[in-house]
């Protein structure tokens, strides 16, 4: 069969999740150069409201913005493996004592309609897979309220997500160490209010993970990342 994997890769080679450089064989998700240069969240834990902890891959600039864009909005659900992989390795280093229970921020059932998937439950699937836990869906997004994307004032942020979220089953997450997945991180509104609401239904813990987060620093990342036309 290995013709079949050759004819597989030749015809389908496998890309840089990031910048969609051909991958050199025996790479795996990431180019060399953006092994290197891209703009690594650091490895340590913050607190937002509502969260017990959070923790990113990467920040959410150059390169890592715009692979997030096609994941989230043009279809390229084919990248949830390799930030899965990649964000599964960070949360086995930060926490290596585990959670009970993985889920993740749903979006609503009108978005998921009109984009034909979930990005954060392919997210959460390709975590689970490499963690070997099975996601499990314990919130429900109640209203379609408008996209944090177009809000720039945090306050307007958080009032916009308030109330959009009910847990399913408030059995399910009593007690419970919960490991919270999004796809990226920017004031915390959005994770926060879906922390608030695990908690309010009896949580013990709320832990996000994201795949990029945005940088709260003044300074800027200099990079290829951020060279004009790359």
């Amino acid at each position: 069969m290995r013709w079949i994997c050759w004819l597989g890769e030749l015809l389908f080679p496998e890309k840089c999740v990031l910048c969609g450089a051909l991958l050199e064989r025996g790479h795996q998700d990431l180019c060399k150069t953006c092994r290197i240069e891209a703009p690594w969240h650091p490895n340590h834990k913050y607190k937002p409201q509502f969260l017990d902890s959070f923790t990113a891959v990467w920040y959410y600039e150059g390169y890592v913005r715009k692979s997030l864009l096609r994941f989230k909005f043009y279809n390229a659900r084919g990248n949830a493996r390799s930030y899965g992989r990649l964000l599964a390795m960070k949360l086995l280093t930060a926490y290596p004592e585990g959670f009970d229970l993985l889920t993740w921020v749903p979006v609503s059932s009108l978005r998921k309609l009109r984009r034909g998937y979930d990005q954060v439950e392919q997210l959460a699937k390709a975590v689970g897979e490499e963690l070997g836990m099975k996601p499990v869906s314990l919130l429900r997004k109640i209203r379609h309220n408008p996209a944090q994307s177009g809000i720039s004032d945090p306050a307007a942020r958080k009032a916009n997500v308030q109330g959009v979220y009910r847990v399913k089953d408030p059995g399910a997450v009593a007690g419970k160490r919960i490991l919270l997945l999004d796809d990226i991180l920017t004031t915390g509104a959005t994770a926060g209010e879906a922390g608030r609401t695990l908690l309010g239904a009896g949580a013990k813990e709320v832990h996000c993970a994201v795949i990029a987060a945005a940088r709260k620093e003044s300074h800027h990342y200099v990079s290829v990342f951020q060279r004009p036309g790359r």
